[in-house]
This record gives structure tokens, C-alpha cells and sequence, in this order.
């Protein structure tokens, strides 16, 4: 396969005496859905975090679109980036939070192209035009005007997903998108991803929607206590689990 958009090797991450990720290594290729699976605490957001550079690891390696992350290399040695070095290396992937994070003083419309007119230094009126095909392709074209506080959640965390798409990543990082979403409301933000996963998006997705992540995903990694336990094609890891580990969640969350 090509070069993996993202490479993790070895990855190790502490917090105190905490060990939130044991050796992590995995890659995700150009166009893969990847699901994480896990109980809280296993190290899935942690993992998500550590690739878009809000954490940094401890040990190991990542590499995003074959460069190095973080960490400059002149000779045999490692130099750390700077801020403005790792903002620069962030645009390659957006991430979806649980909590939506959208600005409240700022309309629908506003939130979205706050990034590429702010961060990009795009114009103003050709992102307006992108902003309002994205909010027509999320299923919000009506709300363009709409603030954040008169919004449903459902609405907001597809304002968000727009808000994604508008920086144009190559990768898109989703922590349990639908988590904090009343039960009702979590289909209209699973049916936007499913769409994104249809038109080719990569996607790494760390979520309990389980059927979301049989019907969509390329590959299902389950991780627990900080490592992964077992990784392969959705139906085999979700149906036909090889570890204990991964039968055992499965059991309890199936029940």
C-alpha cells in the first residue's frame, strides 16, 4: 500500500504514574475508516490526542504523511519543532471533539470559516461559498445564521464536522463524536460520517457505536489498559473476536 498517512510506532504515554499508552503502533492509510473500541480509560483518546499534538508522548514515534511529528532530525539527534512548527504540521488532520467546542459568539456560518480565513489565510467570500456547501452537505443549510445556544447537539456536532471538512485535512481525527449527544440525536451525526466514509474520507473514530463501526469501518482496533489488544476487519473483531480480552468487552457492552 501507499505510505501511510499516519505512522505510529512504539508510542508511550505517562501521566504521573499513570501509563495511559503501552507501545502503541499502528498506521492508517489514505481513505481507511479505523474504529478504536475500548472501555473508558483504555487509552483511545489519549492515542487521538497524541497524534494531533495535543499531547506529547513520552516514547516512540509518529509520523504524519511520512514527517516526522514533533521533532526535527539533524543527524543523530532529535530536535523538538516549535509552536508555530507543530500548527503547521496540525493542519494535516482536524478532530472532532465530544464537546462540540463551537465559539457561542459566533454564528454557524461563522465557526466555520473562522479556521480557513483565521489559521489559512483564505478569502473571506470564497470560503463563505465553501462553508455553505458544507452546512448543505451536513444538513444544515437553514441554519447558517443560527448560534451555537439554539442549536440541538446533534446540530452543533455537525457544525462541527463542517467545521472539519472546511480546513480540508487529510485526516480526520473523531473522540466519540456521538457520546455526549442525547440517544435521538445520535443518528443524524452517525448518517454525516457514514457519508464522509462513503465520499473517501480518512477517518479514525474512537466511539461505542458499535453498528456504526461494522457498517463503516475498514478496520476495528480494540485497546485495553493502554495497549492494543487485537486489530483486524470489523465483522472478525466485532463477531469473531480472537483475544479474551475483546470477547469480554464485547460481552458486557452486548448485554
Amino acid at each position: 500500500m501507499d505510505r501511510p498517512i499516519v505512522a505510529v510506532r512504539g508510542v508511550e504515554k505517562s501521566f504521573g504514574t499513570f501509563r495511559a499508552l503501552k507501545g502503541v503502533s499502528l498506521d492508517v492509510h489514505a481513505g481507511e475508516v479505523v474504529c478504536i473500541i475500548g472501555a473508558s480509560g483504555s487509552g483511545k483518546t489519549t492515542l487521538l490526542r497524541c497524534i494531533n499534538q495535543l499531547v506529547a508522548i513520552d516514547r516512540g514515534a509518529i509520523w504524519l504523511d511520512g514527517e516526522l511529528a514533533g521533532f526535527r532530525r539533524s543527524g543523530d539527534k532529535l530536535y523538538p519543532l516549535t509552536e508555530q512548527e507543530i500548527a503547521r504540521q496540525r493542519l494535516k488532520t482536524a478532530m472532532v471533539f465530544q464537546r462540540f467546542n463551537l465559539f457561542p459568539h459566533m454564528t454557524a456560518l461563522e465557526n466555520i470559516i473562522e479556521g480557513p480565513v483565521q489559521v489559512l489565510k483564505r478569502k473571506r467570500s470564497e470560503v463563505i461559498e465553501e462553508a455553505r456547501a458544507l452546512l448543505e452537505r451536513v444538513g444544515l443549510a437553514a441554519k447558517a445564521d443560527a448560534y451555537p445556544a439554539s442549536l440541538s447537539g446533534g446540530q452543533q456536532q455537525r457544525i462541527a464536522i463542517a467545521r472539519a471538512l472546511a480546513m480540508q485535512p487529510m485526516l480526520i481525527l473523531f473522540d466519540e463524536p456521538t457520546s455526549a449527544l442525547d440517544p435521538e440525536l445520535v443518528g443524524e451525526v452517525l448518517a454525516v460520517m457514514k457519508e464522509l466514509a462513503r465520499s473517501g474520507m480518512t477517518m479514525l473514530v474512537v466511539t461505542h457505536e458499535l453498528g456504526f463501526a461494522r457498517e463503516v469501518a475498514d478496520r476495528v482496533i480494540f485497546m485495553d489498559h493502554g495497549g492494543i489488544v487485537e486489530s483486524g476487519p470489523a465483522d472478525s473483531v466485532l463477531s469473531r473476536p480472537q483475544e479474551a480480552r475483546t470477547r469480554a468487552f464485547l460481552s458486557a457492552v452486548l448485554t
